[in-house]
């Protein structure tokens, strides 16, 4: 079955030109002098391309400066791409700069209404939408208030609440679902989850890699301008973590992460490695079976190349999909080693109980440091160990509370 596409980009270029003055600008413009002399060009993207098929979450991740903002705003016609095209299959409702279109003169109400025939809805239309924005947005008489007023957790609240009620056929998010107190940002993660468990079309950017990784079907990684990678959210999430320590290279291998064993995943600088690592229980025997509310050792052997200063000692677990669960490192640990010397062995603990739920996790271990200001990579070993937690009593979410539970009759006055 041929899936539909909501959105095509094609060959998308996006030149800016950086020029030497405000002389060079008007030079360029009437054609009067070389125009390889006038400016520098930078490419904010250079032919990417990209189909989004209707029904998808697409997640895009990069570092900042990569070209996410760009392309967002080329997709919603904020912006004409240098080269290349775009083609959009239905109507955009897009989380970009929330509040962008708001009048500070005029109040939440007819801010409302504003925005509302900017996005080509009827008086009408609105006036059978205002209510659910209006309870969404949940600022209660500061509504008839001029919005210049407002504070800016206010500001936002509406703002989201005119964007996410207008019923579109493609949603584009761009970091918008962090907005306002931990109360609104549960209530816009919610309706983020309806309009997905709709069927709606979704491009989803953001830097929270737990989210990417739990709402997104594909993901595409952009660096620089270039569209580096796309696949499953998993792997991506890997290549952008390498991309962010510059341990990325586009002719490494593509790792198989549909199997149920994941392949191990290494990189670094070399002037360290991990030379073993294992875990063992409360009676000091090795295995990848930990009852759940025992006491637990992870062990770790570091072998230095070269001198290292402050190197730090790291793990983590991570489930199935990759999101990242727990861990731990010496830094935060407050455990530190001053200078690790070329030739030098270093074993290192971590003893704690297990709180996990029960089931399967992943563990990955690394050993990083920086050199400056700038963090270093000396070498990450990712899907490392697979870990059993065994379990008689689970609760919600990821992790155990222990908490002693009591409950009695009250007595009566």
């Amino acid at each position: 079955m041929t899936q539909e596409t909501a959105i095509k980009i094609d060959n998308v270029k996006k030149l800016y030109k950086l020029y030497n003055g405000n002389k060079a600008r008007v030079l360029d413009a009437l054609g009067l002098f070389k125009k390889k002399e006038l400016y520098k060009p930078h490419y904010a993207l250079k032919r990417v391309s990209l189909d989004i098929y209707k029904g998808e979450t697409v997640g895009i991740i990069g570092t900042n400066g990569s070209g996410k903002s760009t392309l967002l705003k080329i997709i919603t016609g904020v912006l004409n791409p240098t080269e290349g095209s775009v083609e959009v299959n239905g109507r955009i409702s897009a989380l970009l700069e929330l509040g962008a279109g708001f009048n500070m003169e005029y109040n939440g109400i007819e801010n409302v209404y504003l925005n509302g025939t900017m996005m080509g809805f009827s008086k009408k239309e609105i006036d059978e939408k205002l209510p659910s924005i209006l309870e969404f947005a949940d600022i209660g008489d500061y509504v008839y208030q001029p919005v210049k007023t407002y504070s800016s957790g206010m500001f936002v609240r509406l703002a989201f609440a005119v964007a996410i009620n207008i019923d579109p056929e493609i949603l584009i998010v761009d970091e918008a679902l962090s907005v306002g107190d931990v109360f609104f940002q549960s209530k816009c993660y919610h309706k983020f989850e309806e309009f997905k468990a709709n069927g709606k079309t979704i491009i989803f950017v953001s830097h929270d890699l737990s989210s990417i990784s739990k709402y997104c079907d594909r993901v595409m990684v952009l660096n620089k301008g270039e569209k580096l990678a796309e696949g499953k959210p998993k792997e991506m999430i890997d290549v952008y973590k390498q991309v962010l320590v510059g341990q990325y290279a586009k002719e490494k291998e593509k790792i198989d992460f549909e199997t149920e064993n994941h392949e191990l995943l290494e990189y670094g600088n070399g002037d360290a490695f991990i030379k073993d690592y294992y875990l063992t229980d409360e009676n000091g025997t090795k295995t990848t079976a930990i009852i759940k509310g025992s006491k637990f050792t992870i062990h770790l052997r570091v072998h230095f190349e070269h001198d290292v200063k402050d190197p730090i000692f790291t793990y983590k677990f991570v489930n199935a999909k990759g999101v990242e669960i727990t861990g731990t490192n010496t830094m935060y640990e407050k455990v530190f080693v001053a200078e690790a010397k070329a030739g030098d062995d270093y074993d290192i603990t971590f003893t704690q109980n297990m709180n996990l739920q029960g089931g399967e996790y992943i563990m990955s271990f690394g050993c990083t440091g920086y050199d400056g200001d700038t963090f270093v990579v000396y070498h990450r070993m990712y899907y490392a160990l697979s870990v059993q937690v065994i379990s008689d009593k689970d609760t919600v979410g990821y992790y155990d509370m222990m908490s002693d539970t009591k409950v009695s009759k009250a007595l009566k006055d």
